[in-house]
């Protein structure tokens, strides 16, 4: 009985003091803390897919880097520096034609069907393997380090248009139709 007199006694002092207040000063503290509100969350929301797309490009960037030192390092690792940055070179290349698919890491596992063999094949010879030793050593070092210098552009373009090559003991089909621009330790180009 005492604990209901003192709710009742309580909320008849509440709707007095309600009323006898002025509400304007009310409802402006109500839409303030309702805008602080909504402006943190909107805040809070924005930050977050900042940091979540910031992380998203990080790993693409990571995996086409690592793609594309795998590629140097497969294709280009007994060959001379400049040869290896040739070979990164063509492949940002690729990536930057029209003709080839948009990733780094597309362009460099892209297999196109060969009648006279009758299957897919890679367009670069390594990616055909089932199973390849992991880079590792002082040749993965180096073909990381010339992977980033092409791909973050610290490195000058030395074969503008160049997408093609091949080693000098091969002599391919497609060669013919190409225009050769370079030969690079054992590799020749081709725009």
């Amino acid at each position: 009985m005492r604990r209901s007199r003192f709710f009742a006694n309580l909320r008849f002092r509440f709707w007095a003091f309600w009323w006898r207040t002025d509400k304007s000063a009310w409802a402006f503290g109500l839409v303030l803390v309702t805008v602080a509100t909504a402006l943190g969350f909107a805040l809070h929301a924005t930050f977050a897919y900042k940091a979540e797309t910031q992380t998203v490009v990080r790993e693409t960037h990571l995996r086409n880097l690592t793609c594309l030192a795998r590629n140097v390092y497969f294709e280009a690792r007994g060959e001379p520096l400049a040869g290896q940055y040739a070979v990164a070179e063509v492949t940002m290349n690729r990536k930057a034609s029209r003709r080839f698919p948009r990733t780094i890491c597309e362009v460099v596992y892209q297999q196109n069907w060969d009648p006279l063999r009758g299957r897919y094949v890679g367009a670069f010879s390594w990616t055909e393997f089932d199973s390849l030793p992991e880079p590792s050593g002082e040749s993965w070092e180096r073909a990381w380090d010339v992977a980033e210098a092409v791909y973050y552009q610290r490195h000058p373009p030395a074969l503008r248009g160049a997408m093609f090559y091949h080693a000098t003991y091969i002599t391919p089909d497609w060669a013919r139709e190409k225009r050769r621009v370079a030969q690079i330790g054992r590799h020749v180009f081709y725009r």
